[in-house]
């Protein structure tokens, strides 16, 4: 029995006295309509069950342990793949991050390679996956490659939740026989399944059916008809026996005068007379204590390769699928058309106020920039990082240091183009000491600003929300950040002081000019830097502290998103 506690005064029973047993070399499908419990059944006991739930997990009889995820595989409905990765480097990767670190890299791939010829992948192994905007392989093939990667641990029990939905009657079919032929190597198959085709339903050797939580058969798949004739519920004309099944989980029979509760029920009780007791005695001939012995020798660390070579792998995987994205024409279309814009307005620009100007657009648009770019990070990563912690396959903080480190070449590239196009057409300082101090400063702003950002993004897990309170952090830091207002009321300003504009401008006007120097301040005047208005307003000392808050903010935001994604992919044990 499972309980969702969505809170201390509700609770909901999802599964109700569910029993079976399925040995090695059958395939157990499990059928009921849509909110019939299958799904949470099989999630539950593939270990990837979250959420505030109450209830235990067993493996025969003893606790759900991480290693035993070594034993299983889980195949979602999804199929949650990076679309600019091919086939083989797809299930390269996964081997190189699930098998074990005996393995050497050589014997890792060729595993690799052989999945993609068991599986009938040979002709597109190096296609890219592709996704809803990029084509790439099929439906069919693009199931293949999920149930490929579940393969390559080479799991005795696999699960796998609705592996033909969305796919035509002839892929469901070669879907099907592909897990067949695992099936008759001696491997355990559990799956959901909505509506399955005639020849689908007799490839099957268990069938469990569901309604509402409660079973209404478990047996053989082939004595699924006779079972329900004989307590009196037969189709009135031959019929496909999934479509049978389906409406008598959902209480429909040819007899209008019948209630769908009261006859639910009636199967409810039926199974209970009828195929309970048998079932219960099946369990208790069964001798477990090999699985058991099994279990309790089989000493695994809880992660399958070092921290280092998990981290190295990632890396590998997140350069080659994040080029396309941080390097689309879109974007690089973007940077150069504002460097060019920029470039324009203010063409060998000598007024100070012009300066100080372009260097606020500096400090706002390098910030604004990669916030918005690193907030849809972990929310469009989501899936795939729940999938892959689920199953074990690295530690969270390997693939969060191989995520920073991928993104550090690329997001400072546009960057650096940017203030090289235009620092040297709009009449800054033109010496390599001022140049290279603009250049880091916006490269470290870039760098803080994309931490907020992935903070944001980890945190609210929803695009549209964080964009909407990135956008309000921003235009408060950017209001108080000492360019438009000079004087900011003491009850608001403490917003300065977690600014990252604010600390951003301050170190590109003391990247540009010093204390004691003199601009054109009227006609045969000339006035001290310091006394500027717009510089007056910031100040030019306190370079250090400016560094130290930024180094503290760029720290305590990947910190702060670390933390954020700790609950991501966790599963109840």
């Amino acid at each position: 029995m499972l309980n969702n506690s969505s809170n201390s005064e509700e609770e909901k029973i999802i599964l109700k006295g569910i029993t079976g047993i399925v040995f090695p070399g059958e395939m157990l499908a499990m059928l009921g309509p849509s909110g019939s419990g299958k799904t949470t059944l099989l999630t539950g006991l593939g270990g990837r069950l979250s959420g505030r739930l109450d209830g235990n997990i067993t493996y025969n009889g003893k606790p759900f342990k991480n290693s035993m995820k070594r034993y299983t595989g889980f195949v979602t409905q999804d199929d949650v793949l990076y679309p600019h990765l091919s086939v083989t480097e797809t299930l390269v990767f996964t081997a190189l991050l699930r098998l074990p670190k005996t393995l050497s890299h050589i014997e890792k791939i060729a595993l690799a390679e052989g999945v993609i010829s068991q599986l009938g992948l040979t002709k597109c192994k190096d296609s890219i996956i592709g996704g809803p905007l990029l084509r790439g392989v099929s439906g069919g093939e693009r199931k293949r490659v999920s149930i490929g990667q579940e393969m390559l641990i080479n799991p005795s029990l696999l699960f796998l939740d609705e592996p033909t939905s969305g796919l035509d009657s002839t892929t469901a079919q070669k879907i099907v026989s592909t897990l067949w032929d695992l099936v008759n190597g001696g491997k355990t198959i559990v799956m959901t399944i909505h509506q399955p085709s005639s020849r689908l339903f007799y490839m099957f050797h268990k069938v469990l059916l569901l309604s509402e939580g409660n079973p209404l058969y478990f047996g053989r798949g082939e004595d699924v008809m006779g079972y329900f004739s004989r307590i009196g519920y037969s189709p009135l004309v031959a019929m496909n026996p999934s479509d049978f099944l389906l409406d008598l989980a959902n209480g429909i029979v040819d007899d209008p005068q019948e209630d769908q509760a009261s006859m639910k029920q009636t199967l409810v009780s039926a199974f209970k007379n009828n195929l309970l007791d048998g079932v219960k005695e099946e369990l208790r001939k069964y001798d477990d204590s090999q699985v058991h012995d099994k279990l309790q020798k089989g000493k695994f660390n809880q992660w399958a390769n070092s921290w280092w070579q998990q981290s190295a792998v990632l890396f590998r995987r997140g350069m080659k699928e994040r080029k396309h994205d941080s390097f689309s024409v879109l974007k690089v279309g973007q940077v150069i058309a504002v460097s060019i814009l920029c470039a324009l307005l203010w063409w060998r620009s000598s007024e100070i106020q012009d300066q100080i100007g372009l260097l606020f657009f500096y400090s706002q648009f390098w910030s604004f920039y990669p916030l918005f770019q690193a907030i849809f990070t972990f929310p469009q990563e989501r899936m795939m990082l729940e999938k892959e912690r689920s199953s074990g396959m690295y530690r969270l903080s390997s693939y969060f240091m191989s995520r920073i480190i991928v993104d550090l070449p690329m997001e400072l590239v546009l960057p650096s183009v940017f203030v090289i196009i235009t620092y040297w057409t709009t009449g800054l300082k033109p010496f390599a000491l001022n140049f290279f101090s603009t250049l880091f400063t916006l490269l470290f702003s870039v760098l803080v600003s994309q931490g907020l950002g992935l903070a944001l993004g980890a945190l609210v897990m929803d695009q549209k929300s964080a964009t909407v309170l990135g956008s309000v952090i921003m235009l408060s830091f950017t209001l108080v950040g000492g360019y438009f207002v000079h004087h900011v009321p003491i009850f608001i300003s403490w917003i300065k002081y977690i600014s990252v504009c604010q600390y951003t401008f301050k170190l590109l006007v003391g990247a540009q000019f010093q204390a004691g120097e003199t601009y054109t301040c009227g006609i045969n005047a000339t006035c001290y830097v310091q006394d500027s208005p717009a510089i007056k307003a910031v100040g030019l000392g306190d370079t250090a502290i400016s560094i130290v808050a930024l180094a503290i903010m760029l720290v305590a935001y990947r910190f702060l998103a670390y933390l954020a994604l700790v609950r991501i992919g966790v599963t109840k044990k």
